[in-house]
């Protein structure tokens, strides 16, 4: 990471605009050439990849190099640039949503015994069978409910009833599903 890397951030590219280009603060490049590698090593604390770390102190940087002109103690710059790593990797923090974890190991996918795929068909075939055996309005509210898995509000809603009407209706197709005698021998 080089101070001309700097000036492709964003932030940095907007404040060059503005006419502080990147040979305005001459200061700035030899601080980060300097002290890189220790505030790599601090990015590197705060994050597991180094890949991260990079990303980080990159921005770290940008932020410290858009206010280069307002920091008045360039001898405090170590702890400015350690509190831009802290506040940015607690604002990436918050803002991740968690969709993977790292572990050792890989977890082993348990397997859900599945019966014969002819015994499974036949049985949704039946179920559609005594489905469509419902009268129309019972079979809208169970289709809506359990296939297209809405709330009872839901259900009232696109039907245009009330949510007793849905929990009745259901109720009563459900007890001619439970009677179907082409469904006994599943139960």
């Amino acid at each position: 990471m080089t101070a001309s890397m700097v000036s492709v951030c964003t932030s940095a590219s907007t404040a060059a605009t503005r006419g502080a280009g990147p040979s305005a603060y001459p200061s700035f490049a030899s601080y980060v050439r300097a002290r890189q590698p220790v505030l790599l090593r601090t990015a590197r604390s705060l994050t597991a990849n180094p890949s991260d770390a990079e990303d980080l102190l990159q921005t770290a940087l940008t932020k410290t190099y858009v206010a280069w002109d307002r920091i008045e103690d360039h001898r405090a710059l170590d702890g400015y640039v350690r509190r831009a790593l802290l506040n940015t990797r607690t604002s990436q923090w918050r803002k991740r949503k968690v969709d993977e974890f790292a572990c050792d190991e890989l977890p082993e996918q348990e397997t859900v015994p599945t019966g014969d795929p002819a015994e499974q068909q036949a049985l949704h075939d039946a179920m559609w069978r005594a489905i469509m055996k419902l009268p129309a309005r019972q079979r809208a509210m169970v289709v809506l409910r359990y296939y297209e898995d809405l709330s009872e509000a839901q259900t009232a809603e696109v039907l245009g009833v009330s949510i007793g009407t849905v929990k009745s209706a259901v109720s009563r197709a459900l007890g001619k599903l439970r009677e179907d005698p082409e469904l006994t021998p599943v139960r």
